[in-house]
């Protein structure tokens, strides 16, 4: 059978941006299978589980195929599954993108083009799929801006402030450390090509200690796994620095030629309420586990032992203060000096190497030629309840809007109903009759359901894309292996067909996929200046150009011209301060309210957030976590719950139903559920339905992890 063989991406929101190879049946140009790229040097030609299965999900039956236009009389709101169809009625491209076009028309001469919220995240992570002909059409429009936080944007400014750029540890270096510290990062379950050079490293002895307050398939895999207490994460940062300076453990000369504030931090650290006494009894971690935690990261790099690593992930961020505990951490390696020797250092983000040409992808002064004039307002995605359900509306009732309502909401590389926070109030906006709403997806999901609109996407099988990379350092293009499904349309396209039906006459509409790539590539960076789009197209991933001292070897952070402020010295001040959250066990909310466990709204191992949550071979995997709430004997037993009973998990901005299981993977006072699409739940509510729309101290993140409920057992039915 004659078969060629097309170089791609994964373009999915994961730090390894995989290398993959395509099998494509050069008859009937379907492809047969997909693989790992063995010449990439990270992920080197294995697949994780999520896209080793890919070909179900491109080929899918339950695929969105054709534009479709909710029916007359059909009320916003989910549909069992497999039945979603049966609420639209298929229209061609040319119906769907004039009534999108003339509905967006009529609304923004009315409310104002600000009333239009474009509302989209990192179902992909390419340039132009991200953020390129999308942004240029919605700048131009005139549409709100949206803040995107959802994710990482805590976790970035903490990293931006301390080192002035988004850079890390290269994952091959983990393979020289001698200590590896997983600091909330379920690296087998997310990042799993940095699990090999993890595994060489301990085959050479290394250590592997995990951080999480829930035991994840890599606590369970860890030489150590420490249950912390959610939201002490930055406390127990301090007691290690308590110690490190107790000890005398850091490294004086590289603190004075490479960071600011090392005498203020010094100080601040040896205060008694950072002691590890101190702080046991709020991180529930014992003093003395406290002290050989520290002197084991401290001494590591020393007497010919390989340095220390931190893999930072950001789950540590998605509390109220989780900037501030990110910034905690990533001063550690600054205190020792590891970022000296490969192997040592931390990787939160590698994003910062990339810089592609963002401004000429997005063209935010296409601004000015909207109808406004000027930039136009800002919404934060982790309050879409509020701007919903609030933002205009009672001054709108009375005609006297003063800020303009969402009245036209377009949904795209996102399941906004079933990921943002707060769902219940999301719900309640996306039911509005005057809400007019148009996803772009590949499957009917929980957003589509309350969609005036639908229309099909592309996988990355089916497009061009640019990728970057969040966890490595090479630069790589995604070919199309096959021709989109149905009438499936990328992100790039639809919306360059929306600005010729708007009347958008700029050149910027006009570009190609391959003309935007070129100008993404057209940066002017050093790291860039032998990569383009040609040679590419030729080689598929290309390692970015960066500084190598006198041994050939690229540290980042090992010397001065590797930080990104203006001083060349990574930035201590201000000193990071603990405090509880306001929604936590510490707090006066905690002690003394009805809500008492904190709650962990956790991701799935194979899932990718909701994405893949629907294909069958994905369920089957994570069938033992379907539906379940982990919780601690401890709390069980006070409750008079059981494993296999049924509970109610509630707090004041909702409710859910779970499974117990008392199965020793949280600690005492925390509970633990993970994600799911509310209608694959039992009652139709997934675990945002508790979360809270509150933003972190720095950056306007989620603070999914901030959140305190109850558990009840459900009284047995008449039946029983």
């Amino acid at each position: 059978m004659p078969e060629r063989q097309v170089h791609a991406v994964c373009t999915h929101d994961c730090p390894d941006s995989c290398g993959v190879l395509v099998t494509v049946d050069a008859l009937t140009g379907r492809a047969t299978k997909v693989q790992g790229d063995p010449a990439h040097p990270v992920t080197r030609g294995f697949l994780c589980a999520k896209v080793a299965r890919y070909l179900d999900r491109v080929y899918s039956p339950e695929r969105l195929l054709y534009p479709m236009r909710r029916k007359r009389g059909v009320p916003k709101g989910p549909l069992p599954q497999g039945r979603e169809a049966e609420a639209y009625e298929r229209i061609s491209w040319d119906q769907a993108l004039d009534e999108v076009t003339s509905k967006l028309r009529v609304i923004a001469e009315e409310w104002g083009p600000e009333s239009i919220l474009p509302y989209s995240y990192a179902g992909t992570i390419g340039q132009l799929g991200f953020g390129s002909m999308d942004r240029r059409f919605f700048h131009r429009l005139g549409a709100s801006q949206l803040d995107r936080t959802i994710c990482a944007s805590a976790g970035a400014a903490a990293l931006t402030g301390i080192y002035g750029t988004r850079l890390g540890t290269a994952p091959q270096d983990f393979a020289q450390a001698d200590l590896i510290i997983a600091w909330a990062a379920n690296i087998h379950g997310n990042s799993i090509h940095l699990w090999p050079f993890m595994e060489e490293a301990r085959r050479n002895g290394a250590r592997l200690i995990v951080i999480d307050p829930y035991r994840t398939r890599t606590a369970a895999l860890a030489d150590e796994h420490i249950a912390i207490r959610p939201g002490t994460d930055g406390l127990l940062a301090l007691a290690m620095m308590h110690v490190l300076f107790r000890e005398d453990l850091h490294d004086r000369d590289y603190m004075q030629a490479c960071t600011d504030g090392a005498d203020e931090l010094r100080a601040h650290a040896l205060r008694e309420q950072h002691s590890p006494a101190a702080a046991a009894e709020i991180t529930g971690i014992s003093a003395e586990r406290i002290e050989r935690l520290a002197l084991e990261y401290g001494n590591a790099g020393r007497n010919g032992r390989g340095p220390a690593a931190i893999r930072l992930n950001y789950g540590i961020q998605r509390s109220e203060n989780g900037g501030t505990a990110a910034r905690a951490v990533m001063m550690l390696p600054l205190i020792t000096g590891s970022w000296k020797q490969r192997g040592g250092g931390l990787l939160l983000s590698t994003s910062g190497a990339f810089s592609f040409a963002s401004a000429k992808l997005q063209m935010p002064e296409l601004m000015r030629a909207s109808p406004l004039g000027r930039a136009a307002r800002v919404i934060n995605m982790n309050q879409l309840g509020h701007a919903l359900t609030e933002l205009g509306q009672k001054r709108a009732a009375r005609g006297e809007a003063e800020e303009a309502p969402v009245k036209a909401l377009f949904v795209y590389n996102c399941n906004a109903a079933a990921v943002a926070p707060d769902s219940g109030r999301v719900l309640a906006g996306l039911r509005r009759e005057d809400l007019f709403t148009v996803v772009h997806e590949q499957f009917f999901t929980d957003t589509t359901d309350y969609a005036d609109i639908v229309l099909p996407a592309t996988t990355f099988l089916e497009h061009k894309e640019l990728m970057g990379a969040y966890g490595h350092y090479f630069a790589q293009i995604s070919q199309p292996a096959i021709a989109p499904l149905g009438e499936a349309r990328s992100n790039a396209w639809l919306f360059a067909q929306l600005a010729k039906r708007m009347g958008f006459t700029e050149q910027a509409f006009l570009d190609s996929e391959d003309d935007m790539i070129a100008q993404a590539l057209d940066s002017g960076h050093p790291w860039f200046a032998d990569i383009d789009k040609d040679r590419l197209e030729r080689e598929g991933q290309i390692a970015l150009a960066m500084p190598k001292n006198a041994t050939g070897q690229s540290l980042p952070f090992s010397s001065p011209e590797w930080f990104g402020h203006a001083s060349r010295r990574a930035t201590l001040l201000p000193v990071p301060e603990w405090k509880p959250a306001e929604e936590s066990r510490e707090s006066v909310a905690g002690r003394t309210g009805k809500y008492p466990l904190e709650f962990l709204p956790r991701k799935a191992d194979n899932y990718m957030n909701t994405t893949f949550a629907n294909i069958p071979v994905h369920q089957h995997m994570e069938r033992r976590t379907t539906g379940v709430l982990a919780m601690h004997a401890t709390d069980a037993d006070a409750r008079g719950i059981m494993s296999g009973d049924s509970v109610d998990v509630c707090n004041d901005r909702g409710r859910i139903s779970l499974t117990a299981r008392v199965d020793g993977s949280v600690p005492a006072g925390v509970v633990a559920a993970r994600l799911d699409w509310q209608k694959l739940s039992e009652d139709g509510a997934n675990v945002n339905q508790l979360t809270s729309q509150r933003l972190t101290d720095i950056g306007g993140g989620a603070t999914f992890y901030s959140t305190l409920v109850e558990v009840a057992k459900k009284e047995r039915q008449a039946a029983d």
